[in-house]
């Protein structure tokens, strides 16, 4: 048997060695999830701030801003509109009446997602538009049980000044027209934000 001089032998064994690690390192290189600490990110002290302002959501006239997009055959014999969708991008003002300072504007999509009940699947974006708030959002995810007198729904998330935003809003209908369809909507939001 020939004998395999010692200089190939350390040769392969230091390309194995060298080999493996390149190996490790990639591997630790393509992980999936690794543990963060929020200073990475710059993320300093948590902070709680309440956020107030008015809704309009409206449906009527010449520039609506919720439009219906789809509906079930069912939707008009339902008593609450089940199977109703529409998609909104309604003004966020200081106060009640609509020529108010804008704040910025709910975007997003509502759904009569009850047969019982008038309850809405909302999902729609805080998109702010004034003051250190310019240019952040808020996003909301849940049920609006729109004839109760105080509706509460998850803040999910959110972006800029938001970023791993969390929280809830809290939902007031301020006024209702019942002839045109037109709402507006008193919102107090107590979001958790860094």
């Amino acid at each position: 048997m020939a004998k395999i001089p010692h200089s190939l032998v350390s040769t392969f064994l230091i390309l194995s060695i060298v080999l493996s690690f390149m190996i490790l390192a990639n591997a630790k290189s393509q992980r999936f999830a690794r543990y963060l600490s929020p200073a990475t990110l710059g993320l300093k002290k948590e902070k709680l701030s309440h956020l107030h302002f008015y809704f309009h959501d409206i449906v009527s006239g010449k520039n609506p801003t919720a439009v219906q997009i789809a509906r079930a055959d069912m939707t008009n014999t339902s008593s609450t509109g089940f199977g109703m969708v529409a998609m909104i991008d309604d003004p966020l003002t200081t106060r009640p009446e609509l020529n108010s300072k804008l704040l910025g504007r709910a975007q997003g999509i509502y759904a009569s997602a009850s047969q019982s009940d008038l309850g809405l699947l909302m999902t729609m974006n805080f998109g702010f538009v004034e003051g250190k708030y310019n240019g952040s959002t808020l996003s909301v995810l849940g049920r609006n049980s729109v004839l109760s007198t105080v509706r509460e729904m998850p803040i999910v998330g959110g972006s800029g000044l938001f970023r791993f935003a969390r929280g809830y809003a809290q939902a007031r209908t301020h006024t209702f027209d019942i002839k045109t369809g037109d709402a507006v909507v008193e919102y107090n939001v107590y979001v958790y934000h860094y």
